[in-house]
């Protein structure tokens, strides 16, 4: 389903609702308006819906990055925070980098202003605007069948390019990369005709072995490359060009991981020379280091241009590099090809891992994560007999997250289960706000979501609807499990797999669909119900290995769900969680790590670290911000902290370099967006956070 226009509520305007992402994007009006729909073939850049309104201004919810460009796509102007930009009468085709994509079509004069918290369009008279709009959400457009045979294996991960709407450097844009095809395991291989991978001139040559097939995914589907057999690893062009993969060093795997990200790096600066010619502060860094024309190098082919990018050493781009945002671990079954799709359409690394229960060998829990199984105590979240759970370890990256497929419960990393990816792709659309539903099954526990307003719906640019139920009895919670909502914080106890209820207990796995897209389960040992709901319908959510003490659950539920609440994904926001010493291990995601409940207000969920004046920062604050991907502005997009006198970009992923404020600059920063903070070691709220209190 596209996105859709309908007039606001409140405010005269027209809002943007995008009914699979659940995205909303309120546009003020000078009056009320009706939206009519028009013609989506006016605004050069792909859209999925247009319509049409007059009104002499618009007033966006918030500040966000705008491009004003000529018919043909040329930008004439940038404007950001504290823009004020006068352009005499013409047309103009504007374009809006919110959560979900906007261009607006306009003959007039256009003056834009914005402050810190506001940005105002104005076209001096009244004006007809035609507004167009791009869903971020990708969605697999065929299904490949491959059997089990590994050349039938590489033909079907040589389809995965198929997706990619472009097969320039552009496509390290993740709007510029669809969805690889989803891949079954059956009896024959089938391709359908819908697919046509592109002609891109480059093939991956590796051993036909799943522990060889697996790590080059990603490297196939960003390169357009056919995975074909080969005695040694090595990325192959139709020029002649050949680069080995098997490094004499750091071996396989990191080599392809090192390959993919040297080329992704170069072709998010090459692109710069292209429709997005912003200042990029990852350009600026390497241009002294490397001796590249990238306005030659922009008009390359493809193969030409990884020739170029690979003669450079590895070492030179390093410390430039953003974070990577995923790594997923894959044990050798065949059965795990099927999650391939889905976490390559992340831009995830893979890794491929022994799977011990395949050589008769159960995966043993290391001694490392003996620690974090709590003994019984007062208050614990319901109790259970069942320790006969089989955990690994995943090895440490410096990826921000970690994602497992396969046989075994992960510690420390999202556990993939393929039915997800297949709920998420086939639940139904909306129109309406967020549905947030709370069930308090335990009196005591109450203090989780007593004064709930401060958990969910604090955002004035979003429709929420927010219900509690407490004390449940067993249909009243199967009621609630099979009544739609996009998340559900589930407060109670959970013994030996089954929610305990006022009248006796309820165990999901006995349910024939569910209707709970996301959920977090903060009771005791809640991995399983978790699993069971993703079973019967659910997209994916944050449960519990082992006892998790009340007091702790209470502060760790809380945490949560203001981060999901802000746009971080379930992935991340326990990820930052953990980091922070917040939750421990017990606590882990199953299911679609990547999906968000609410989107991020600024486009890119963000970590402040603060550090108090100190004498070599001349009395100012250091502000270090770490920021998170997410499905819709994943690896390649564009971020640019809204402060004074910074007018450079930052490729999205981990750390940003460090900026020195003064405390009166610093606390209107803070005040913009309420996000997570860590000041002097301790975890607080941007927004609540008095910095001339420090």
């Amino acid at each position: 389903m596209k996105p859709v226009f309908r007039p606001s509520g409140e405010e005269p305007g027209v809002t943007i609702v995008d009914p699979i992402q659940r995205r909303q994007y309120p546009l003020q009006t000078s009056t009320n308006v009706q939206p009519i729909p028009t013609d989506i073939d006016q605004f050069y850049f792909p859209v999925d819906s247009a319509t049409k309104l007059t009104t002499d201004s618009l007033v966006l919810p918030y500040v966000v990055g705008i491009y004003v460009r000529t018919l043909d796509g040329n930008i004439l102007v940038e404007a950001e925070e504290f823009a004020y930009e006068v352009l005499p009468e013409r047309e103009y085709l504007i374009e809006l980098n919110g959560p979900i994509k906007v261009y607006l079509r306009v003959t007039s004069e256009l003056t834009i202003a914005s402050s810190s918290e506001r940005m105002e369009l104005d076209f001096g008279t009244s004006t007809q605007v035609h507004i167009g709009a791009r869903s971020y959400h990708e969605r697999p457009g065929a299904t490949i069948t491959t059997t089990a045979t590994p050349q039938d294996m590489m033909d079907a991960i040589s389809t995965f390019g198929s997706a990619l709407k472009t097969t320039s450097c552009e496509r390290s844009l993740p709007s510029l990369r669809g969805h690889p095809p989803r891949i079954e395991l059956g009896d024959e291989f089938r391709i359908p005709n819908e697919i046509s991978p592109p002609d891109t001139g480059v093939r991956i040559e590796v051993p036909p072995k799943l522990n060889k097939i697996y790590p080059v995914s990603t490297l196939a589907y960003y390169l357009g490359a056919n995975v074909v057999r080969g005695d040694r690893p090595r990325l192959v062009t139709d020029r002649g060009f050949s680069h080995t993969l098997n490094h004499p060093v750091w071996g396989f795997e990191d080599e392809v991981e090192r390959v993919f990200k040297q080329i992704f790096f170069f072709d998010c600066i090459t692109r710069t020379e292209g429709y997005y010619g912003v200042e990029l502060y990852e350009r600026q860094e390497i241009e002294d280091h490397v001796d590249l024309l990238f306005d030659e190098l922009y008009e390359k082919s493809l193969a030409e241009q990884l020739e170029t990018y690979l003669d450079v050493p590895f070492e030179v781009i390093q410390e430039y590099l953003p974070t990577w945002s995923l790594t997923t671990y894959t044990t050798d079954e065949l059965q795990n090809i099927e999650s391939l799709p889905y976490v390559v359409n992340d831009l995830s690394i893979i890794r491929a891992v022994e799977n011990k229960q395949n050589h008769g060998t159960a995966v043993e829990s290391p001694n490392a994560i003996s620690g974090f199984m709590r003994g019984t105590e007062a208050g614990d979240r319901g109790k259970s007999d069942i320790d006969c759970i089989s955990y690994v370890a995943p090895p440490e990256t410096n990826s921000l997250e970690q994602a497992w497929v396969g046989t075994g419960n992960p510690v420390g990393a999202n556990k993939i289960i393929r039915k997800a990816f297949d709920n998420k792709f086939n639940r139904t659309t909306s129109t309406e706000g967020i549905k947030i539903t709370v069930v308090c099954n335990e009196p005591e526990m109450s203090p989780e979501y007593d004064d709930g307003e401060n958990l969910y719906g604090e955002r004035d640019e979003l429709e929420f609807d927010i219900d509690v139920y407490r004390n449940l009895s067993v249909n009243e919670l199967r009621t609630v499990f099979t009544t739609e909502t996009d998340f559900l914080h589930y407060i109670g106890h959970i013994k030996e797999n089954e929610f305990v209820c006022r009248d006796g207990r309820l165990d999901v796995g006995t349910l024939n669909e569910v209707a709970v897209d996301t959920f977090l389960l903060n009771g005791c040992r809640s991995y399983e119900q978790g699993k069971r709901l993703i079973d019967v319908g659910s997209i994916g959510g944050v449960v519990t290995y082992s006892q998790v003490g009340n007091t702790s659950a209470t502060a760790i539920g809380r945490v949560i769900a203001r981060l999901l609440n802000r746009g971080f994904s379930l992935r991340s926001a326990l990820t930052l969680a953990r980091e922070h010493q917040i939750v421990g291990n017990q606590y882990t995601v199953v299911g679609d790590g990547s999906i968000e409940i609410a989107q991020s207000e600024s486009g890119t969920p963000m970590l402040y670290q603060i550090n108090s004046p100190a004498p070599n920062f001349n009395g100012k604050h250091e502000l270090q911000i770490t920021t998170y991907p997410t499905s819709d502005l994943g690896m390649g997009a564009l971020f640019k902290p809204f402060l004074e006198d910074v007018e450079t970009h930052f490729l999205s992923g981990g750390q940003i370099p460090k900026f020195s404020l003064s405390s009166v600059a610093l606390a209107q920063f803070l005040r913009l967006e309420k996000l997570p903070a860590i000041i002097n070691g301790d975890f607080v709220w941007s927004t609540e956070l008095n910095i001339f209190d420090i």
